[in-house]
């Protein structure tokens, strides 16, 4: 029997000694962009479940059991925050029922909290659209802004799981330092690049990155559908100018089509975010269309 028990022993111990390392910290990300920085950051460390899917509009998602059983295994959750979630994660959270990662426990984290937002203020109010107070919170199209979400993300991660610290500071550093550079590409590439018109608000970080210029919105407010007399009315402001008509995979073509079609201009529909298990790469790879996109 003993020899038979040690002849075990020598079977299964290299077997052991090749199973892959459990991954230490549980992520739900709510969408593909901070699943992506989840994954930079983490390393082998973390596991990520992404809530939205890519090519959803993460504003009008609705809170679903598939959320909640994800939510109820979390060790952390990463969001975008502004208020961008706001109507499906706090229910999505209540039903999970896991008191680690609810709104102001440490199993919580919001990228906005930790970047400077443009467009904050403003009274909530319907006549203006759909307004968010706290700041426009797509900060995710200026990768520099990412950077700087990332290396919070590193310590909150560290303080989940300390023998991790040194891995995420490092990841987060190396993430930097490609945001930079494909930032300093971009803003040499953009220099004269005539004006953009969006859809909605939600790629003006990366205007703002790149110095060009906004010439109007799809949208007459944000969140608001356009009407033909706003997109008439744009067109005979633009009429005889140069520009470009950018708008995300998810938002109805047929307002950037007509005043593509009455400028003379081209219109693109590009992703605003990765895939779900996108990485480091298809991020820049991702702004770098809108950023092509642009210079046509």
């Amino acid at each position: 029997m003993r020899v038979l028990i040690k002849a075990l022993l020598v079977l299964l111990f290299p077997v052991a000694l090749a199973a892959p390392a459990v991954a230490e910290v549980r992520v739900v990300a709510t969408v593909p962009n901070m699943g992506m920085l989840v994954r930079t950051i983490g390393g082998d460390d973390v596991t990520v479940t992404v809530l939205a899917p890519a090519d959803r509009d993460a504003h009008y998602l609705e809170a679903r059991p598939s959320m909640m059983a994800a939510l109820r295994r979390a060790d952390l959750v990463v969001a975008v925050g502004a208020e961008l979630e706001v109507g499906w994660l706090p229910a999505a959270l209540q039903g999970a029922h896991n008191p680690r990662v609810q709104t102001g426990r440490s199993g919580y984290f919001e990228g906005a909290n930790h970047t400077d937002l443009i467009q904050v203020g403003g009274a909530a109010d319907r006549a203006r659209g759909d307004v968010h107070v706290a700041g426009n919170p797509h900060f995710y199209f200026d990768p520099e802004r990412m950077a700087e979400v990332g290396k919070a993300l590193a310590e909150r991660l560290a303080d989940i799981h300390p023998d991790g610290a040194d891995s995420f500071r490092a990841n987060a550093e190396a993430f930097a330092e490609q945001a930079a550079a494909h930032v300093s590409r971009w803003q040499e590439d953009a220099q004269d690049t005539p004006g953009v018109v969006y859809y909605h608000k939600d790629v003006d970080y990366l205007a703002e990155l790149l110095g060009v210029e906004i010439l109007g919105y799809i949208e007459p407010l944000p969140g608001i559908p356009p009407t033909a007399s706003h997109l008439r009315d744009l067109v005979g402001a633009l009429r005889g100018t140069d520009g470009v008509i950018l708008y995300a995979d998810f938002q109805p073509s047929q307002g950037p089509d007509f005043v593509a079609r009455e400028l003379g201009w081209s219109a693109h529909k590009l992703p605003s975010q990765v895939d779900v298990d996108g990485d480091a790469d298809d991020y820049f790879a991702m702004v770098g269309r809108w950023v092509d996109a642009l210079r046509r």
